[in-house]
């Protein structure tokens, strides 16, 4: 049954689309997020830039996530998808120019401007692609559905890092033409996925009850509750993405195509996890196992922050990697699976600023903490807080740590 599933999964023509826009999309991303990185990095030589770069990303994100959500309960879910990439395009187009053209000539000033609506689109986008996927596929096919997008974004999250890394090394600020490329085909991928119809006809006008009520939904829900929360735990202060350019330039000593190899690192512990997942049945004890996970991670952050040695410094972002592929996985079923389909836009907005905006805030943190004391020290707090979270979760939210099986969860 499972292999017949799996089949059916791998032909279904809207699946194949929403699998094409996702990793267009996320390939487009990772390419600008390394690029703007290793780019104000290299000019200004200060960490804390480096952590504005995540705040100019996520500042859009927090004040826009909640309508986003509410816009896509109330309209179109595809439209909103094809106008998000469109606006990437422009952005894209705006940092080819101004690097190839401008950019030693001029502030980095204008990179965070270009940030902050990078990190608008990103602001409607999150809710609406997450929130779609239930309505293109079959309510028997979602669960094994999710495993397969996250294992082809992962698969965009490895090629993304390790493309730019060469092409910095090679071209330059021509590397964001890739970038623009890839939104334009995540835009005509978008265009293709059959018309849905959504509209929660509810919804009169835009109020702040309405705003709000995703964040009411999730309070009540206290799985939900639980399952967002340790992630963002989690993210703020394991993250350490934005700080790779410090450990590819001052610690490891390994330059632009090294940092390449270290941001996709953990996008290979991911694709093996998500690879594992594809093949087996539903987890068992799911809410057990996103605790052991989110410790996991905190770990590997941890080991990883004072590793001097690149060997080491690459297994432990693939086992961070991993770690989260297995987290990212039971949540992306969960949280969609219990939360009805008129509610599922806003659930998601708020699913979005608690986790994925969350990355953004926790690079702030890391690069501020880096300012006043060593990077590898903050790096390393991070990632005990991280396990220090995980064991309170465990006795706090005891309904997340009794969930078997997601399907058996009845929706709220």
């Amino acid at each position: 049954m499972k292999t017949k599933i799996s089949k059916s999964i791998l032909l279904n023509t809207n699946l194949i689309k929403y699998i094409s826009l996702r990793w267009f999309n996320s390939f487009a991303i990772q390419i600008i997020t390394l690029s703007v990185g290793w780019q104000v990095y290299t000019a200004t030589k200060d960490p804390l830039a480096l952590g504005l770069i995540g705040l100019a990303q996520f500042a859009p994100i927090f004040f826009l996530i909640l309508p986003a959500g509410v816009i896509a309960d109330k309209y179109n879910r595809k439209n909103i998808l094809i106008i998000c990439n469109l606006l990437q395009i422009m952005v894209a187009g705006f940092f080819l120019y101004y690097t190839v053209f401008g950019f030693d000539k001029i502030s980095i000033l204008p990179i965070y401007l270009l940030l902050i609506i990078h990190g608008a689109a990103r602001a409607f986008y999150e809710p609406n692609i997450f929130a779609i996927l239930p309505n293109i596929v079959k309510p028997e096919m979602f669960p094994r559905s999710v495993t397969y997008v996250n294992f082809f974004n992962e698969f965009g999250s490895l090629i993304g890092p390790i493309v730019a890394g060469l092409l910095i090394a090679i071209i330059g600020g021509w590397v964001y033409l890739i970038a623009l490329l890839s939104f334009l085909i995540a835009t005509i991928s978008a265009f293709l996925l059959p018309a849905i119809n959504n509209r929660d006809t509810n919804i009169k006008r835009i109020t702040l009850k309405i705003v709000l009520s995703g964040f009411v939904y999730v309070w009540k829900t206290k799985i939900i509750l639980g399952t967002m929360t340790i992630d963002l735990l989690a993210v703020l202060f394991s993250t350490i993405m934005g700080m790779l350019p410090i450990f590819a330039s001052d610690i490891l000593e390994i330059g632009p195509e090294g940092l390449g190899l270290l941001r996709a690192t953990p996008s290979m512990g991911g694709i093996l996890a998500s690879m594992l997942l594809t093949q087996l049945p539903q987890i068992k004890n799911a809410g057990k196992m996103l605790i052991y996970s989110t410790i996991v991670f905190g770990v590997a952050t941890a080991i990883f922050a004072y590793s001097t040695i690149l060997w080491l410094s690459l297994t432990m972002l693939i086992v961070y990697g991993a770690a989260d592929m297995v987290s990212k996985n039971i949540r992306h079923i969960m949280i969609p699976t219990i939360t009805p389909d008129n509610m599922r836009g806003r659930v998601m907005s708020v699913h979005s600023v608690t986790t994925e905006a969350s990355e953004e805030v926790g690079d702030f943190r890391a690069g501020l903490m880096a300012s006043f004391i060593e990077t590898e020290l903050a790096i390393f707090i991070g990632g005990v807080f991280t396990v220090g979270f995980s064991i309170i979760w465990w006795f706090l939210f005891p309904e997340l740590k009794n969930v078997k099986y997601i399907k058996d969860i009845k929706k709220e």
